[in-house]
């Protein structure tokens, strides 16, 4: 009778949830609209969706955010509520809360890029405290368990959310999270500002001093036109842009600031995960053009500051933000259906939130992996214990003559493969320039670079079985100058045979670039002395893909990479201020010999 009765009652709700599914969001949820004040009398503007019929108390889950909680108005409920990954916490029956962020739309109050916890009175931290707190004690049904998720700028909210210290967060989710713009994402990269998506976004992001809420902000975006390549070629200083962005707070305090002192580290969101109690999970794309740096960095910072947080990583073959919506196609790659935003959530975001938030026993880990992670080439998921796997052995590929890759260090005395750096003339990313940057640049086919003599490829034999490379990749160059600065690039390529059913390809897997004048530690820069040798090493962002077998592992080595990154005058002048006249040619040596090896360190996933 006990069985036929559970039977009866899971029937019973299949079929209800079945009923709801594709029903009008309007008539499941109603909605209400909060100006939630915070402690500093700052009221936010806060939507709250709650379903109109409910079988017990829910879960609330919080989305702050500073691109707009609209459409704004009783009755009025996002499109994306219909469909697809927010329709997901509809048909849970979860509570959604909507709020924009301080100073931003609706809200009150003055807006801060990355306002660092704890640098005042109020900061995001004390904002989600205040919100949770009138939150549960207002809103009717709810269970007194709430939850932070957001993805990209709004991923370091739903970090501050988890921050906050108020007892009813039990998980958080910080998706493609911004983390430190000086070191990764998509401000800069390792101290070279991301040229393309850092003037777009600032621009759009630039809030005025005169603001008063709205449902709209002021458009204060800049365009690239005719296309970013002529544009930024035609505007060749940082200098020249700042005026064309004035008045630009964030911009212009980052050229205060070029190197990375208190000011950035303050911004660094890992400074601040020192015992986190809500469990949290990171999600990343390994092809994520904007926040790649953010999802795998956040982790690592978590799982070693709160070695006590029940912590999880997920990270797809995805661009940014998605598993979202859509997730396993990008450029010419069809990463199969357990890329989709629908395996993504079934499998991991889903039941992260259902196991902390609803009334099962929260204090019990989730039946999550600690780390899940697909590996492109093979298109297959991987589950570990922690990241890195405990299997993955280190390999170092050297740079040799002639342009190979070697397991072996280089025996020659002296070695070496020049090229010149031409700021008048910067290596492209991308074949045909557009207005803005593609996200499948990150695999995009690197065979339009053939035949430039300022950039070095070494590329190893034809594998004999298939080598899955998993986390960061550790550029270790050693170089001779004929300047006394420049930036260099790796670029990691997955270069595909010629019975491939795409010959030829030459897949990217990972590129980064590093100001030259950091070698020695961000915060002190250091000009070369030119014709001495220099050590220039440096951390990429962790990689997960499977070099199958025929394929041939390669790296580029070069000195631009316009417009995505700036150009680097290639002295040592304050890249901020200084003029069209400084920017000069750069001879490069690469140094493939006995006492000076470049090299590409990489981990190789064993048997597990």
């Amino acid at each position: 009778m006990k069985l036929r009765g559970f039977f009866a009652l899971l029937l019973a709700g299949l079929l209800a949830v079945a009923a709801a599914y594709g029903q009008p969001v309007g008539e499941l949820y109603h909605k209400a609209e909060y100006r939630i004040a915070m402690r500093d009398s700052i009221r936010l503007y806060t939507a709250v969706y709650s379903p109109r019929t409910a079988s017990g108390k829910a879960p609330v889950i919080i989305f702050r955010t500073p691109y707009g909680c609209g459409p704004y108005g009783e009755g009025q409920f996002p499109r994306n509520f219909e469909k697809g990954y927010m329709r997901s916490y509809v048909d849970r029956g979860y509570i959604i809360v909507m709020q924009d962020v301080r100073g931003r739309y609706m809200s009150e109050g003055e807006f801060e890029h990355v306002r660092p916890a704890g640098s005042g009175e109020t900061d995001e931290t004390t904002d989600s405290y205040d919100t949770v707190d009138w939150l549960v004690k207002h809103l009717a049904g709810n269970n007194g368990r709430v939850g932070f998720a957001g993805c990209s700028y709004p991923g370091f909210y739903a970090m501050m959310g988890g921050l906050c210290g108020h007892p009813a967060v039990k998980a958080v989710s910080p998706q493609a999270p911004v983390t430190d713009w000086f070191m990764g994402d998509d401000v800069h990269h390792n101290g070279v500002l991301m040229l393309t998506d850092s003037y777009r976004f600032l621009s759009g992001m630039n809030t005025p001093p005169d603001r008063v809420p709205a449902e709209k902000m002021p458009s204060m975006s800049k365009q690239t036109m005719p296309d970013e390549r002529t544009f930024f070629l035609e505007h060749t200083t940082l200098a020249e842009l700042t005026a064309l962005l004035k008045p630009n707070a964030f911009w212009e305090q980052m050229s205060a600031h070029p190197d990375y002192d208190a000011w950035w580290q303050e911004r660094d969101l890992r400074r601040a995960c020192y015992n986190v109690q809500p469990a949290v999970l990171v999600v990343g794309g390994t092809f994520d053009a904007e926040d790649c740096f953010g999802a795998w960095n956040l982790y690592r910072a978590l799982v070693r500051q709160s070695p006590a947080t029940p912590c999880h990583l997920v990270v797809g073959p995805w661009a940014h933000g998605a598993w979202r919506n859509g997730g396993q196609m990008l450029g010419a790659f069809d990463f199969g259906r357990d890329a989709s935003w629908e395996y993504y959530m079934e499998h991991f975001e889903a039941p992260f939130f259902d196991h902390y938030l609803k009334d099962g026993n929260p204090d019990e880990a989730a039946p999550l992996p600690a780390a899940a992670v697909f590996t492109s080439g093979d298109n297959r998921w991987h589950t570990f214990d922690r990241w890195l796997p405990r299997s993955a052995e280190k390999l170092t590929l050297y740079l040799t003559e002639n342009g190979g890759l070697d397991t072996r260090r280089p025996t020659a005395k002296n070695s070496a493969t020049a090229y010149t750096s031409d700021p008048s003339d910067p290596v492209p990313y991308v074949e045909t320039s557009a207005v803005r940057r593609p996200k499948e640049y990150m695999v995009a086919d690197q065979r339009f670079l053939s035949g430039r003599p300022d950039v070095l490829t070494f590329v190893s034999e034809p594998l004999e079985e298939d080598m899955t490379l998993v986390g960061p990749v550790d550029a270790g160059l050693e170089v001779m100058l004929s300047t006394t600065d420049a930036d260099l690039v790796v670029k990691l390529i997955d270069v595909f045979p010629d019975d491939d059913p795409m010959p030829g390809y030459r897949m990217l897997v990972r590129g980064d670039v590093m100001r030259g004048r950091y070698r020695e530690g961000f915060p002190r820069p250091k000009a070369f002395t030119p014709g001495a040798p220099a050590g220039v090493p440096f951390r990429m962002t962790d990689i997960a893909h499977t070099f199958r077998a025929g394929h041939r592992i390669m790296v580029q080595v070069q000195s631009t990479w316009f417009p995505l990154a700036e150009r680097n005058p290639q002295q040592f002048v304050d890249v901020w201020n200084c003029s069209a006249s400084d920017f000069v040619p750069c001879r490069v040596s690469v140094l493939h010999q006995r006492g000076n090896a470049s090299s590409l360190t990489v981990w190789r996933l064993g048997a597990r």
